[in-house]
């Protein structure tokens, strides 16, 4: 008779937490965050050089008072230039399904941070440097789309850009990537000297697009492939386990976030399972560490972004799945 209570609270408490959960979303889809994909790179692409002080005029932060405009002639007669700006234009002809992703993640994160605003957003090309691919400030959104057109394109074969590197060069990512500029400007740790404040730091990261990406998968939101998300979770207990053996949490050993915290093929254990893993698995840890604080805390997003690591490692009581 106890259990059966039991299990009927479970299952109403379980019930009022989707009620809560939809209504949120609800409350969230209402929210006004009008913006216009002002389109530079496709103003560039039908550009002459007699046009260049209408682009200046309209997007004056794209140019440099220091560069000449025989700069800006020279890239509008440039054959690389034009063949990247074509490539672009035939791969972005309907932006429908990516703005509708940067308007839910605005409206999300309005309704968590109450004074933010709505940025201007514009595309454009940065010739494949894909460590800028977008670029946040308070009043601008920039994203490069010639890193968006697809894993196998000739420009990321040809450019022997890593394959670890180019499976998320799809546009499926870009909300994901405005997403990841977006926490970097909330997160604030006082400390990032250990491999733990590392994994906390980037978990923030990971947990901040968790809550403004909920229309986006775990894989998604990591960029992991839905088997190698399934391999993480599956291997969370050893994983754990062999950072706590080794005593590499608080080790500020400066080789410790290049083995596991950057952007790589696999994790760098040592070990027969490396080929087997994702990279970044300390990222992946720190997310599962930043989630129990978020469930045993209660506080709210901004909160856990400004709170320290080791609060947050203390508190979380953080067990590994079995």
């Amino acid at each position: 008779m106890q259990l059966r209570i039991y299990l009927i609270l479970i299952l109403a408490l379980s019930l009022v937490s989707c009620s809560d959960g939809s209504k949120q979303e609800t409350d969230i889809a209402k929210i006004e965050a009008n913006f216009v994909v002002e389109r530079f790179d496709e103003a560039v692409l039908k550009a002459t050089p007699k046009d260049l002080p209408d682009l200046k005029q309209a997007f004056p932060f794209l140019f440099s008072k220091h560069t000449p405009d025989s700069i800006w002639v020279n890239k509008l007669n440039d054959t690389l230039q034009n063949e990247i700006l074509k490539e672009v234009s035939r791969n972005f002809l309907d932006f429908k399904d990516v703005k509708a992703d940067l308007l839910s993640m605005f409206q999300h994160i309005k309704y968590y941070d109450k004074v933010f605003s709505v940025p201007r957003v514009v595309t454009l090309t940065n010739t494949v440097q894909y460590r800028d691919k977008v670029i946040v400030t308070d009043s601008i959104a920039l994203v490069a789309l010639d890193n968006y057109l697809g894993e196998n394109h000739k420009f990321y074969v040809n450019g022997n850009i890593p394959s670890y590197l180019a499976k998320n060069f799809i546009k499926e990512q870009i909300v994901v990537d405005f997403a990841d500029s977006y926490a970097k400007k909330y997160a604030f740790q006082a400390n990032r000297e250990t491999l733990l404040d590392e994994m906390i730091y980037f978990g923030k990261l990971l947990y901040f697009k968790d809550v403004i990406l909920p229309f986006k998968t775990e894989a998604e939101r990591i960029g992991y492939t839905e088997e190698q998300i399934k391999w993480a979770g599956a291997n969370e207990s050893p994983i754990w386990s062999y950072f706590v053996e080794k005593e590499l949490l608080f080790s500020t050993d400066s080789k410790l976030p290049n083995r596991f915290i950057a952007d790589a093929p696999f994790t760098k254990f040592y070990l027969e399972l490396d080929n087997e893993s994702p990279g970044r698995l300390g990222q992946y840890m720190g997310w599962q560490i930043v989630r129990a604080y978020a469930q045993a805390s209660g506080k709210d997003l901004m909160q856990i972004m400004q709170t320290e690591p080791e609060e947050i490692f203390r508190k979380s009581k953080f067990k590994p799945k079995k």
